[in-house]
């Protein structure tokens, strides 16, 4: 009797086992099929979205293109010609501008009068005019900046440098320090100082930063900020001890620090 008691046990264990796997396989399918399910009613959705808007896609990612197009051919077929157009137009006036920089005293004011105006072919005034969205007419700018900087016509120099746009190492900062030396001129020396300043800082060089570190400290001094010529002026003596600059430091260290 006490074996089949222990059999009948056994079997009945099983069975209940089995019920259990079968009910976990039925879940498991039942969780599959809902995760396939929710899928398939998402992308049908989806395709009932592009099927109802696609003609809306189609005029999106077509106008995409065209623009692309657009731009690539207005760069190949527009610009750049303008490009090369504005450097073989500003070539004349490039040279007056080279001939008034070394040029005497007496020459020079007509020289930078026809780099601006023009002669034998466009100055840079005209170049500004018609090829002002060209590279060539942006440094047009700079020139015609300096040449009415160089010709004591100091506002008109501070418009052109303000709306030259340079990333460049030297330039930036020169027709920046430019705009300083312009206030410095018309004796706006608070606005000298903060161009002179922001030339300094602009870029990290061994030619413009030691050049307007010294034009700001000497400004400085003339308003009476001893502290702002001492940080510059230690700044060329520690870091650009080779420059031009370099060989005034200490009489003006020592002017600055007997203001303090």
């Amino acid at each position: 009797m006490a074996t089949y008691k222990k059999r009948g046990y056994k079997e009945k264990a099983k069975k209940v086992e089995d019920v259990e796997q079968s009910f976990d396989h039925v879940e498991e399918n039942s969780t599959t099929a809902e995760v396939f399910n929710t899928l398939d009613e998402g992308a049908s959705k989806t395709e009932e979205w592009v099927a109802a808007n696609q003609k809306y896609i189609f005029i999106g990612v077509g106008t995409i293109v065209i623009l692309v197009l657009g731009w690539l051919g207005y760069q190949k077929y527009i610009q750049e010609p303008k490009e090369i157009e504005a450097s073989n137009e500003m070539f004349v006036a490039q040279q007056y501008f080279k001939e008034a920089v070394e040029a005497d005293a007496a020459s020079k004011d007509s020289l930078y009068t026809l780099a601006l105006n023009g002669a034998e072919g466009a100055g840079f005034l005209e170049i500004i005019e018609e090829y002002g969205g060209t590279k060539a007419g942006n440094l047009a700018r700079y020139f015609a900046g300096f040449s009415y900087l160089n010709t004591n016509q100091y506002q008109k120099a501070i418009d052109y440098l303000d709306e030259f746009k340079a990333g460049d190492e030297i330039l930036g900062p020169l027709a920046t320090g430019g705009i300083g030396d312009a206030f410095s001129q018309l004796n706006q020396d608070e606005e000298a100082l903060n161009y002179y300043q922001k030339a300094a800082d602009m870029r990290e060089n061994e030619f413009t930063t030691p050049r307007f570190l010294l034009k700001s400290a000497l400004i400085a001094l003339d308003l009476g900020k001893p502290e702002v010529a001492q940080k510059n002026l230690q700044k060329i003596k520690d870091k650009f001890p080779k420059s031009p600059e370099a060989n005034q430091i200490e009489v003006h260290l020592g002017r600055a620090q007997a203001m303090l």
